[in-house]
């Protein structure tokens, strides 16, 4: 499992999107579609899908961290086509109707903690600087990792550092911590965990797993992921349906059915993303005994592009490419 790492930027207060161009080329149909950034995060693909797109496209730009949604202001005041949600990308459908987009042509994900909120030492999210344990991507709702570190039993807390890190010393871990408590801030959890790590990664600090851990469980990381999927695929649009609803687009891509593209950076979010796109491409087994030949069972419901890592070049220029995988599948039916 890897993760974008705490100490790779030599500017920490720069976000560089992640594979900008292959996202938005996965993604991209009818230039006068209707499309949805889930992650807005800074910005980064947003405005990458947006210089593709013509006049009359529309963008629906989510995201629940209250930063990123001052910048989504920031942009809808600059491009007319581009509106916003507050909201968790699990809301997807919520926030799609509410926006009136329907059959839209592309959705897209860069699921996981952005280089800004690992980077500013208030959120809670580096074990690098110390801070507050907050680790909310929503900072106005929801449990804080404080709350939950200084009230969780050792067995919950070596659950969670188990399933959502997968860290072999989870248990020792877990008593420490509860040795320790109460603790309020991440340098503390951080000594705590390192104090209580076996033999040390050279390559990896040794509260990464935990941190990760924490993070993912406190929003629901993965709950939010399964389901975002499922509400994304139900509003693209399927194959032979244009954008105003006929099987003609600007474009003349008349057969090209809407996209859902994600980017993932380990191998939690990885296997949930590959699960659903498997489940789509393989049809439902019909029961044996009916009399029904294998070229009349039900047609799979999207095509799957092989994944897609970052380049090499990129990931010399922004090292936390390098953990990322990008995967697309288009709908048909």
């Amino acid at each position: 499992m890897t993760e974008p790492t705490q100490s790779d930027s030599e500017n920490p207060a720069e976000h560089i999107s992640v594979m900008r161009e292959e996202l938005v080329d996965a993604v991209l149909g009818d230039v006068a579609g209707s499309y949805i950034d889930a992650t807005f995060g800074r910005g980064g693909h947003a405005r990458s899908l947006l210089a593709q797109l013509g006049p009359t496209a529309r963008l629906l730009v989510l995201d629940r961290d209250m930063d990123a949604i001052d910048e989504a202001k920031r942009l809808c005041a600059e491009d007319s086509r581009v509106c916003f949600a507050h909201a968790r990308f699990a809301e997807i459908r919520k926030a799609a109707r509410a926006n009136s987009f329907a059959d839209v042509d592309g959705v897209m994900f860069d699921v996981g903690v952005s280089s800004p909120q690992i980077d500013q030492a208030e959120r809670g999210f580096s074990f690098r600087l110390d801070g507050p344990l907050d680790m909310r991507m929503d900072t106005s709702s929801g449990m804080t990792a404080e709350e939950w570190i200084n009230s969780a039993t050792r067995a919950e807390m070596s659950r969670v550092f188990r399933e959502y890190g997968e860290e072999r010393n989870a248990y020792r871990i877990a008593g420490a911590i509860e040795r320790a408590r109460p603790i309020k801030t991440t340098g503390t959890l951080a000594s705590v965990v390192e104090s209580a790590q076996g033999r040390p990664d050279r390559h990896k600090h040794a509260a990464t797993r935990v941190f990760q851990a924490i993070r993912i469980f406190i929003n629901d990381e993965l709950g939010e992921l399964r389901q975002a999927i499922d509400e994304s695929w139900e509003l693209l649009r399927p194959a032979g349906l244009g954008a105003a609803g006929t099987g003609a687009t600007e474009t003349g891509a008349a057969g090209v059915g809407g996209k859902l593209a994600v980017i993932s950076f380990h191998s939690l979010e990885d296997r949930i993303v590959k699960r659903a796109f498997k489940a789509l491409v393989t049809p439902a087994p019909l029961p044996r005994r009916l009399p029904i030949r294998a070229s009349e069972e039900a047609p799979p419901k999207a095509k799957v592009m092989r994944l897609q890592k970052a380049r090499d070049t990129e990931v010399v220029a922004n090292p936390r490419a390098r953990s990322a995988v990008l995967r697309m599948a288009e709908r048909l039916l």
